[in-house]
């Protein structure tokens, strides 16, 4: 695999069950040797009694992070989570964000914290969310549809420092299948009726034709990845792209999404599209979000 000769990743720490795992995770990768590590801990006004213990746990983290064999140097800060993540991640361009699904204070049922939500979706760089428990990088689906933003995530993972021999499978979706109708009104009762606007066997060739652009779709994806020195398999399905990597994520135990997102620029709210965000949202294991770059 054609690593990065350095990696700057940007690490938002809050002391949870999911900041751990992602310590974890980050100590399973196979960092490039001059990786920059930066460990962040916001905390608010109300906090500020608090101050003491946050410092000291987030010594704790980076002592975990260099007991692995990651130096990494820490930061705390005061204001807004988020926004202090946004903010520090412009001001250093770091090539990974990586941070805990849940924070300490979760509510029970929500998948994803406030503070990671709104970091996922206006962040500047890639965006990694780590659920714990942490089981490991063995199985990694990456979704794709073709798009210059699943292109962008493509090249990203080919360049990722994952763990040896890992699982890579490679899945796009098609739309449900759909047949055109026309809806005409019977003269005599003035009931509608609905006839198809193609005939069967044109309905067939559209779906063949679909599927043919898939599996010319996934070859191009693999054949990019093998470059990389990784062997995906590919798999194609139909249905509700959401639903579809959902399910085949929980039914086949993938330990981490891959997908791009599809969104308007920061300048015009929301980044990522509904796919994607269903990813993050709705998801039993991690998920990276890569981002195409953006002009100013």
């Amino acid at each position: 695999m054609s690593a990065r000769k350095r990696l700057s990743i940007l690490m938002a720490d809050d002391g949870s069950q999911h900041a751990q795992a992602a310590i974890e995770l980050l100590g399973e990768l196979t960092l490039p040797p001059q990786t920059r590590v930066s460990v962040l801990r916001v905390f608010t006004p109300t906090q500020i009694d608090l101050l003491p213990m946050i410092e000291r746990a987030l010594e704790t983290t980076r002592r975990k992070l260099l007991d692995r064999g990651i130096p990494a140097r820490s930061q705390v800060l005061l204001g807004h989570p988020a926004e202090k993540i946004i903010e520090m991640a412009r001001e250093s361009k770091p090539d990974l964000i990586l941070m805990g699904a849940k924070g300490l204070r979760s509510t029970l049922g929500i998948l994803l914290g406030g503070v990671s939500q709104q970091v996922v979706e206006y962040a500047c760089c890639p965006v990694l969310v780590v659920r714990a428990p942490y089981h490991g990088l063995k199985r990694i689906l990456l979704v794709t549809d073709g798009s210059p933003t699943s292109q962008a995530a493509v090249r990203y993972l080919g360049r990722f420092p994952l763990p040896a021999e890992v699982d890579l499978r490679v899945m796009h979706v098609l739309p449900p299948e759909r047949q055109a109708v026309a809806m005409e009104v019977l003269s005599s009762n003035w009931q509608p009726i609905y006839v198809p606007i193609v005939s069967e066997e044109d309905h067939a060739a559209q779906l063949k034709r679909a599927r043919v652009a898939g599996q010319a779709l996934l070859k191009r994806t693999c054949d990019l990845l093998q470059r990389h020195g990784l062997d995906p398999i590919p798999e194609l399905r139909q249905g509700d792209a959401a639903t579809e990597i959902l399910d085949y994520a929980k039914e086949e135990q993938i330990d981490l999404i891959v997908a791009g997102s599809r969104g308007l620029s920061r300048f015009k709210g929301w980044w990522m599209g509904s796919v994607s965000r269903n990813l993050v949202h709705y998801s039993g294991c991690s998920v990276l979000i890569v981002k195409a770059p953006h002009k100013e």
